[in-house]
């Protein structure tokens, strides 16, 4: 976990927020690719003492592991390569499918939600995660896992005749002592495809999300993207003039503050729900929003 940014200006309510790395990245490379936000949140956010606690995902990879890989290069060869790891591995796997295609599985994703579960339990609970690229997809599949009746959904989803059984409800999760998350800031995020990962979508993600998008984006397709929009309810979306990486100026980070500290300012009803002044079931852009700053 970062350690918490202490200020003189009173008590403080702790905010603690998940982050969950890209794949081929680690904990502590995020913990530096994201200093900038964490220096934003601090600043906005003075009556919260900030914690984000960066958890490396359990899968090693190898250099052959990495997109586009084209043989070891001299840094490789010398042992000086930076260690990567993911969340999950993807496979193709040929079936007999009623569309004649092959199914997408995420090999080790059980022992991806596993690490992500020892987290909570160590170090939360959380109020919200920030995600990139697959901790993007990762985060958007746990804010799902944490609303209620959504184990529900997976129990009540058999498979389907000649689709692949779908992913099981993560056995980390069932006894996980956390509450559904107030919000999800999705970068270079991607929906997991196909019948095996729905019942992470259905019915629609209800907690609170903003999408960064890469209008130069070359690694996560902008329709992946489009398709995790779709299934969240009320989503906030913004793009950034840039590539596949988590921006770093002044108005993505205060897109990024605004909608944080909106979230927290949210009025609850008495039913639990939240107040939202009629924005939800509407995508939204943060460039046509009246930000808070």
């Amino acid at each position: 976990m970062s350690p918490p940014t202490k200020t003189s200006r009173g008590p403080q309510t702790s905010l603690k927020i998940l982050m969950l790395h890209g794949y081929t990245q680690s904990g502590p490379l995020f913990h530096s690719k994201t200093r900038a936000l964490h220096k934003a949140l601090t600043k906005a956010l003075p009556t919260y003492l900030i914690h984000l606690s960066y958890p490396t995902g359990p899968i090693h990879l190898n250099p052959s592991d990495f997109p586009n890989y084209n043989g070891p290069s001299a840094t490789e060869a010398e042992g000086d390569a930076e260690p990567a790891y993911g969340w999950w591995r993807r496979k193709d796997v040929p079936h007999s499918s009623k569309h004649g295609e092959s199914a997408i599985v995420y090999t080790g994703l059980q022992e991806g939600f596993a690490r992500i579960a020892e987290t909570i339990t160590q170090e939360g609970p959380f109020d919200g995660v920030i995600g990139f690229s697959q901790g993007a997809c990762a985060a958007a599949m746990v804010a799902s896992l944490l609303e209620p009746g959504r184990r529900d959904t997976f129990a009540s989803s058999p498979p389907e005749k000649d689709e692949p059984a779908p992913e099981p409800f993560p056995a980390s999760f069932i006894s996980l002592n956390q509450p559904p998350l107030k919000f999800a800031l999705i970068y270079s995020g991607f929906i997991a495809p196909g019948t095996r990962h729905v019942n992470f979508y259905t019915p629609c993600l209800k907690t609170p999300t903003l999408h960064f998008l890469g209008a130069l984006d070359g690694v996560v397709e902008e329709g992946r993207s489009q398709g995790l929009i779709d299934v969240c309810e009320g989503p906030k979306v913004v793009t950034h003039p840039g590539g596949h990486f988590l921006p770093s100026q002044r108005p993505w980070l205060d897109a990024a503050v605004g909608f944080i500290r909106e979230c927290l300012e949210q009025v609850t009803t008495s039913d639990g729900r939240e107040q939202d002044g009629g924005t939800k079931g509407k995508e939204q852009n943060v460039e046509d929003m009246d930000l808070p700053f």
